[in-house]
């Protein structure tokens, strides 16, 4: 699936695509397992899209790169994060692209509350999620209650900036849309040829911005492609538009080039007025657009040239078409332990059993995690296994039977919960941390399974203390799983420090294995539990963001469609070999 454009990173990365978005508090297989249990929350999904405008300009040598962070306010007081737009370089007055999606509940006053900063340049290559914002300059906040973007006729509403140490810190612009249930999506692949050259020592370095005109005649930018430096006749990497982003076929659209600059003042060097009818006709005919610019008043058309290499409709399905079609998320846990976790048989060792009933957080852990999952599972029936042990007869295993049978196998979440019990009478704690041993057995059952089916996606829970002693096998490991049917969660109790969880987590940058290869895809979501118990957000929550993604994710890539769909697309797909994607 081309144009999931997911890292944000700043400057010449693409933005837009449409990966699959969950808006705020809301994550698809946490609400389908709570609404069956009968709780209906009321809400509509919709999107924000931000701009601001008069920014404070914090940089000596150029103008701020400005983010915008979206909070919104609980009852407490407390701010819960719910997105992120990208960064923009060197811009006072910017339109960000990437949109913030929120679970907007009518019967609940919801308050909402923006704040910019200005990134570090040093930053410009990390992923947004992954900045810290102590990190980052404060440029301005505000806030305003999510019912009042609504009553506005064309449902936008701009704000004023505070900046306690600055006055006039700027306004910000909201617009907020309904998301629509679509499920239609458009792959293109886009061709320049002849563009101008704006650079005096080198070419141009190009990349395409696309909007979409909304019933107020303004323009909203839906997706930018990445710059590809240097040349005047660029193709770019496919990307993919949903009719939430682009409309109908005949909803017009405006495509511009621009010449990126690093200073943030992008040369404009052409823009054309199509709709997406139009660009399948472009594909069809093998025809192109010449790209157009106004000059005093007057439109000269260009040398530069627009072509559609590719145009291929197709259907986005999302992970609840999966699940109610009849797959599977099948549930395993692997328990660290290593001697670092302390006596069992203390008060203060991660392991202690408490008489009086209260769980630790390894029980928290699978209970909160394990309730939730095991509701995909058919059978119910776990793979279980500890790690770090030194088992009766002295040996040190690294993936040991949690149950001490010779069947890895127990009986739901009670079965988990008595096999740790039992397992901490028997098993000593021993060392060090390894994971690979666990990761590599949880890929030989998912390749196992795939021998007899396709709708089966495995989920392995590793809960750990410690750091870890093999982390360049575990990379190794995750990377060969990444083309895999499986996610891998890890939670952090104690206060170890984590820093190679973060790695595994590859948030900030795609796991690499010691021969080379790159993960295909990001596998693991790692939470330090201290962090999450110091927040509003549950560990549910925190540990399940990702999954819902992951999992559409390798379904995508596999072609792999839900039970009983129909499977005719329409299809138009030139070669693409000749361009290098």
């Amino acid at each position: 699936m081309g144009g999931c454009f997911s890292d944000l990173k700043a400057g010449q990365a693409a933005v837009g695509g449409p990966l699959p978005m969950l808006a705020a508090g809301h994550n698809d297989a946490v609400d389908h397992f709570y609404r069956k249990k009968g709780y209906q929350p009321l809400f509509t999904q919709i999107e924000l899209s931000l701009s601001a405008s008069g920014l404070l300009d914090l940089d000596i040598m150029s103008k701020s790169d400005p983010m915008a962070v979206v909070y919104m306010k609980k009852q407490n007081g407390t701010l819960l994060e719910i997105g992120r737009t990208e960064v923009i370089l060197n811009n006072l007055n910017p339109v960000f692209i990437q949109k913030i999606p929120v679970a907007y509940q009518f019967e609940i006053v919801q308050s909402l509350v923006f704040q910019l900063y200005d990134v570090d340049t040093k930053f410009n290559n990390v992923p947004v999620k992954a900045l810290k914002l102590q990190d980052q300059e404060f440029l301005g906040e505000a806030s305003c209650v999510l019912s009042e973007i609504f009553t506005k006729r064309d449902k936008t509403l701009t704000l004023k900036l505070h900046n306690q140490r600055r006055k006039n810190a700027g306004m910000v612009t909201v617009h907020a849309e309904e998301t629509l249930a679509t499920k239609h999506a458009v792959d293109l692949v886009f061709r320049c040829t002849h563009l101008d050259n704006k650079d005096s020592f080198s070419k141009s370095d190009p990349f395409l911005r696309i909007s979409r005109k909304v019933e107020t005649g303004d323009a909203i930018p839906i997706c930018k492609t990445e710059v590809i430096n240097n040349n005047l006749n660029p193709v770019w990497r496919p990307l993919c538009l949903t009719t939430q982003q682009f409309g109908s076929k005949d909803n017009p659209m405006i495509i511009e080039c621009f010449d990126f600059n690093s200073n943030g003042s992008h040369t404009l060097i052409g823009k054309l007025h199509t709709s997406m009818s139009a660009l399948e006709n472009l594909y069809r005919e093998k025809t192109c657009l010449n790209f157009v610019k106004t000059h005093h008043g007057k439109d000269k058309v260009l040398n530069g040239k627009l072509f559609v290499d590719a145009f291929s409709e197709k259907q986005v399905y999302s992970f609840l078409d999966y699940i109610s079609s009849g797959f599977e998320l099948n549930f395993m846990v692997a328990i660290d332990f290593t001697a670092s976790n302390g006596n069992p048989r203390s008060s203060e060792s991660l392991h202690y059993i408490d008489p009086s009933g209260r769980l630790n957080a390894y029980q928290q852990a699978i209970m909160e995690v394990g309730e939730v999952l095991q509701f995909y599972d058919s059978d119910r029936r776990f793979p279980a296994w500890g790690f770090g042990g030194m088992l009766m007869d002295r040996s040190v295993s690294h993936c040991f039977n949690l149950n001490g049978s010779p069947y890895d196998e127990v009986e739901g979440i009670a079965g988990i919960m008595a096999a740790y019990n039992a397992a901490l009478q028997s098993v000593a704690l021993s060392g060090p941390t390894l994971f690979g041993n666990v990761v590599n057995k949880a890929a030989e059952i998912a390749v196992q399974s795939l021998l007899h089916t396709r709708n089966k996606y495995y989920v392995l829970l590793i809960i750990t203390d410690g750091v870890l002693t093999d982390i360049k096998e575990t990379i190794d490991a995750v990377v060969k799983a990444s083309d895999l049917p499986l996610s891998i969660l890890i939670v952090g109790v104690g206060a170890a420090d984590f820093t190679q969880m973060e790695i595994l987590d590859a948030d900030t940058k795609r796991l690499e294995s010691t021969t080379g290869r790159i993960a295909t895809r990001d596998i693991v979501q790692f939470v330090a539990m201290r962090e999450v118990q110091a927040g509003q957000r549950s560990m549910v929550q925190e540990v399940l963001e990702e999954l819902p993604g992951q999992f559409v994710a390798y379904m995508q890539s596999r072609d792999i469609k839900p039970l009983n769909v129909n499977t005719e697309t329409t299809l138009h797909q030139a070669p693409l070999v000749n361009h290098h994607l």
